[in-house]
């Protein structure tokens, strides 16, 4: 699998591409904005988009999602304890960024503990990883010893918002528990900043 890594938006999310080499096929991880450049990148790199993943429902994760959604017909999964931060996502925007955006994606798929969501022949696996949102999620390759985890935990041991009403800080040192438990040699793609690794997380997060 190959990784491509798209800084977009405002708050500079990490938008990838998670691309099968065989196949040219990908998923979409995080279209937090910038939805041309995320289309030209597609194009530039001939790959074949199959599906919008969000690691969660926050609007910086998913404002490219829609107009993506209508030029490749692709369906977006999410878990759906998210689904009413989707649905939030143009009222988010103007308050935190002061942008007025299109519609909210449509959800067409649902993420659970243990499905595995294919890219080509590789899948990923989705973990659960409440906290900075209920409906948080880790996409993980054992194979590829990556996982994508979205605002759980960034390079400089910091940790996702934990202020907001949903949020839970317990759930959150638990999942960071969960995923700190993968092979130390296990990247770590952040959703925002540049990417680490189990082994450089542990330190940060011994309690």
């Amino acid at each position: 699998m190959d990784i491509k890594n798209l800084v977009v938006g405002q708050l500079q999310t990490n938008c990838y591409l998670a691309i099968d080499r065989i196949s040219k096929q990908c998923l979409i991880i995080d279209p937090g904005d910038d939805a041309d450049y995320i289309q030209r990148i597609i194009l530039d790199e001939g790959v074949k988009p199959g599906g919008i993943i969000a690691t969660h429902g926050h609007f910086d994760h998913i404002l490219a999602a829609t107009e993506l959604q209508l030029n490749y017909r692709l369906p977006l999964w999410i878990h759906p304890k998210d689904i009413f931060l989707v649905r939030r996502m143009r009222e988010t925007a103007r308050h935190f960024i002061g942008i007025t955006s299109g519609p909210p994606p449509n959800i067409t798929r649902s993420l659970k503990a243990g499905q595995k969501i294919p890219v080509g022949e590789a899948n990923l696996l989705v973990i659960e990883t409440p906290g900075h949102t209920p409906g948080s999620i880790t996409l993980y390759s054992k194979k590829e010893k990556l996982a994508f985890v979205g605002d759980l935990l960034f390079s400089d041991g910091g940790v996702g918002r934990t202020d907001f009403s949903y949020s839970s800080l317990g759930a959150l040192q638990k999942s960071i528990t969960k995923i700190l438990r993968l092979p130390s040699e296990t990247v770590l793609l952040c959703g925002h900043g540049p990417e680490t690794t189990v082994a450089a997380q542990r330190p940060f997060h011994k309690n």
